[in-house]
């Protein structure tokens, strides 16, 4: 019945602000039936590294046998940097039917299978094996998970042969318009639980395991963080108002707390409360500018999980998670706004996306943080219900944060 009511064309014909307004019944009632559940003052933390023990030692067994791959293994031939400089094509651009030769058009929403994306899959590759052999060696002490973890980020970020360089000038570059642009600055959201994994390694724990090139890992997180916020391409993904400035918020907060930049995480925090909250949440916690795309539901996903990872990175005892507008809008509204539809998709009251809307959900990382945070066991229940493990690369392409034995 209430996607009768609210089946929302996604064409243009609705901007953001129109969808907010016909959001707002769907969110009341979203809110009233997920809201009925009493929240506790305190909520027992969850066991992860019990419920996560059997997930983490079978993929990180695997990837002992796998060796690191970096950038440098694929050369892009459109690229006009070097085999050190990232790059990648925008994925919803295609050539242009009508001018075959000409610049690209975009079909949002339609990924572009001949697009050059090898660069992006190994940096995900990284993103998937280094977080769980650190996660392994943080279970088990076995030195055999460190030390392989060590081997990828030497070859990343120090081996002068094949790390990376540390910025991203040509990443989502668009053919016929551009060579890269600020967008492209997403990609690197990869790296979020990367960083994580390197303090991990390197905190001092018992474990017998002592980080080599620490101080160089954390010179090219270091330069990085320099390039995104001072860089065109850094600031302009910062000063976007959708899922992409959550994604330069989150980035900028974590690659800070690595490498111990207190005022850039001091400029995250506010900028959560003065332009993320305030621009992107309705005041009944939907997100218009993701549910205007052709992928609404996986966008508002995405883009929750984003801003409740970012909360968990910045927050001092949880207090981006209490803040609200005066108008009303919250992170813990837009959670409790999508939770109901996590918990059942079939209530999701507007267009299903264009692309993989079967796959969703997966274990949605808002649950876990939001869950603990505001003290809602509803939440951490469904989290511990949702597959961890999702097979799909588009899938995996949006679920960035996989370990989180290593974030709670």
């Amino acid at each position: 019945m209430i996607a009768k009511l609210y089946d929302i064309k996604h064409h243009g014909e609705d901007g953001p602000m129109g969808i907010e307004r016909r959001a707002i019944l769907a969110g009341g009632m979203a809110l009233a039936a997920w809201g009925s559940i009493p929240a506790k003052a305190r909520t027992a933390p969850l066991d992860i590294a019990v419920i996560d023990r059997r997930r983490i030692l079978l993929a990180a067994k695997r990837y002992l046998a796998e060796q690191p791959v970096t950038i440098t293994a694929f050369r892009a031939a459109r690229s006009p940097g070097t085999a050190h400089d990232y790059y990648s094509e925008g994925d919803y651009w295609w050539p242009n039917p009508a001018d075959p030769g000409g610049p690209y058009v975009r079909r949002d929403g339609f990924s572009n299978p001949a697009r050059f994306d090898a660069h992006r899959q190994a940096l995900i590759r990284l993103s998937v094996q280094v977080p769980a052999l650190v996660a392994a060696w943080r279970l088990t002490g076995d030195l055999r998970y460190a030390r392989h973890a060590q081997c990828h980020l030497n070859a990343w970020f120090v081996d002068p042969q094949t790390r990376m360089a540390p910025h991203l000038d040509f990443a989502q570059a668009l053919i016929g318009i551009n060579t890269g642009r600020g967008i492209g600055v997403i990609d690197t959201l990869h790296l979020v639980e990367v960083a994580r994994a390197v303090a991990v390694l390197d905190s001092g724990s018992p474990q017998r395991f002592r980080l080599a090139h620490g101080d160089a890992i954390r010179a090219w997180f270091r330069a990085y963080l320099r390039w995104l916020t001072t860089s065109k391409n850094g600031t302009d993904e910062r000063d976007e108002r959708n899922n992409h400035g959550s994604c330069w918020a989150l980035q900028a907060a974590e690659f800070a707390r690595l490498v111990g930049d207190g005022p850039v995480r001091s400029f995250v925090r506010d900028r959560f409360r003065t332009r993320l909250i305030p621009d992107q949440i309705a005041p009944d916690g939907s997100q218009p500018r993701e549910i205007a795309r052709t992928k609404p539901y996986s966008y508002s996903l995405f883009n929750l999980d984003v801003l409740a990872a970012l909360a968990h990175v910045a927050s001092d005892d949880g207090d981006l998670w209490r803040f609200a507008t005066s108008d009303g809008r919250s992170l813990a509204r837009a959670l409790a706004f999508m939770a109901p539809y996590i918990a059942d998709k079939a209530r999701w009251p507007f267009k299903p996306d264009v692309e993989y809307f079967d796959a969703l959900p997966v274990r949605q990382v808002a649950l876990l943080f939001g869950g603990q945070a505001l003290g809602r066991t509803a939440d951490l229940d469904l989290w511990k219900r949702l597959n961890p493990d999702p097979q799909l690369p588009e899938i995996i392409r949006n679920f960035p944060l996989r370990q989180p034995v290593l974030w709670v």
